[in-house]
């Protein structure tokens, strides 16, 4: 551990932070270039195999950028994209970042430090960066963009330039210490754990995006939404800002247990997959067409009449039902395609319904920034189920890989147990540890 890491966790004030030398490596979870062919011809493709934990050599801080001390991270699946290489190594994504020269040139390593999830303290600015200072509590959004492109001011989304910080770039959250943007820090909840606040931002920004943004469905009172993984950490999110919104949650999942979890968020309707008859991710577009009628009377037969919106990141598997089942004039919004990205399904049920689909990837700046303060606000609560030790992140990422978490997986980096960070006692004793951590409550 450095002189730095050891202050930042004696709690030493923005000065002595200033102060302190920053190390010249630090402890992080990474892959190897070496290993981007470990997995050919395997079946069951095992992170624990790929993701190291250990020393890597601490990056320069470019004039716009912020280095934060990293107390907690979390799991997402494009950890797991990165430890198995797939859909193509991340690799990839650093060369042609790092092509650009100057500091991006840094990014190209012959490791990636991974993890788009972050809270913890600034103990470094540069010299550019205006609005935070040392010993300032933070958390992170992983969108990353080139601020000098005129569409980064429309939307920072509809920059060419833009990243996923952690997966299309280096020096990500699952780590001791982490650079990213000022445009991505945004200020720590300060009622939350170092966990609780570290598993928010990416789920929970991309699904405010695809529900509440003008950019998304623009979700209003009264609507229904059908909410495909309802569990997991898009749809767990998704459910509270439905349900925040006046609108009526209506979630699927694949177990009783899972079920439970969402009820307790608030979720109005609870749909057990296996009622439904979806396939595997390869499904026939009649059998697609069935599930849906069958979903489409559950529905029916709880809230009276059929979908406003479909919250689809599931894909191959769920798409042409979603499609079929929303109502005419009805959304289908999509972020991500976990059972594969070519969807089939009957155009008849679009185009002759005016129905729409929208295309939706992560938060802008804005956009993550109204999302955290309503966890601020107390009003999201996270929906963190386990946390692990950095020592251990091959496990934690195994969970997510088998899908056998619900919610969120946290990851301690250099927060040296579970239930610190707290600055806003008063409103954490109001809101209630119990409210806060709905799925805890299940795994304890």
């Amino acid at each position: 551990m450095s002189a730095l890491a050891d202050a930042v966790i004696g709690g030493a004030d923005g000065d002595e932070l200033a102060r302190t030398e920053v190390p010249r490596e630090f402890v992080a979870g990474h892959i190897r270039v070496e290993d981007v062919d470990m997995f050919a011809g395997m079946a069951d493709k095992d992170v624990r195999k790929s993701l190291r934990v250990g020393p890597v050599p601490m990056p320069e801080l470019a004039p716009d950028e912020v280095l934060v001390a990293v107390m907690a991270s979390s799991i997402n699946y494009n950890t797991v994209w990165s430890a198995i290489f797939e859909p193509l190594p991340t690799f990839d994504f650093l060369r042609r970042y790092g092509r650009e020269g100057g500091f991006a040139s840094q990014h190209d390593r012959p490791f990636h430090v991974l993890g788009s999830d972050a809270a913890g303290v600034v103990v470094r600015t540069g010299a550019g960066v205006r609005q935070w200072k040392a010993g300032d509590h933070v958390v992170v959004s992983c969108t990353h963009v080139d601020d000098q492109e005129p569409a980064t001011h429309w939307d920072g989304m509809l920059g060419g330039e833009q990243r996923i910080w952690g997966f299309e770039t280096n020096f990500g959250g699952l780590a001791h210490f982490t650079i990213v943007r000022a445009s991505q820090v945004l200020p720590k909840p300060p009622h939350l754990t170092w966990e609780e606040a570290a598993v928010n931002l990416l789920c929970a920004g991309t699904s405010y995006r695809m529900l509440v943004s003008e950019h998304g469905a623009r979700i209003k009172q009264g609507d229904v939404v059908l909410i495909w993984g309802a569990a997991g950490g898009l749809g767990a999110y998704a459910v509270q800002l439905v349900k925040n919104g006046g609108g009526i949650p209506v979630g699927v999942v694949s177990s009783e247990e899972k079920a439970e979890a969402v009820r307790r968020l608030g979720c109005d309707v609870v749909v057990n997959r296996e009622e439904i008859g979806i396939g595997g991710p390869e499904p026939d577009p009649g059998q697609s067409i069935e599930a849906g009628k069958r979903l489409g009377r559950i529905i029916r037969r709880e809230v009276g009449e059929d979908p406003h919106v479909a919250f689809d990141y599931i894909g191959r598997a769920t798409f042409a039902t979603s499609v079929f089942i929303v109502r005419r004039g009805g959304t289908v919004v999509t972020c991500g395609s976990s059972t594969g990205y070519q969807h089939h399904y009957d155009n008849r049920y679009l185009w002759m319904n005016v129905k729409r689909i929208i295309g939706s990837h992560s938060a802008n700046y804005q956009e993550a920034a109204e999302c955290n303060r309503l966890f601020r606000q107390g009003r999201l609560k996270p929906v963190i189920s386990a946390v692990y030790p950095l020592a251990e992140l091959g496990e934690a990422t195994r969970l997510v890989q088998t899908n056998g978490h619900t919610g969120k997986v946290g990851v301690l980096c250099l927060a040296p147990e579970p239930g610190l960070g707290v600055t806003d006692p008063e409103l954490r004793a109001a809101i209630g540890s119990q409210e806060l951590n709905p799925m805890r409550e299940m795994e304890g």
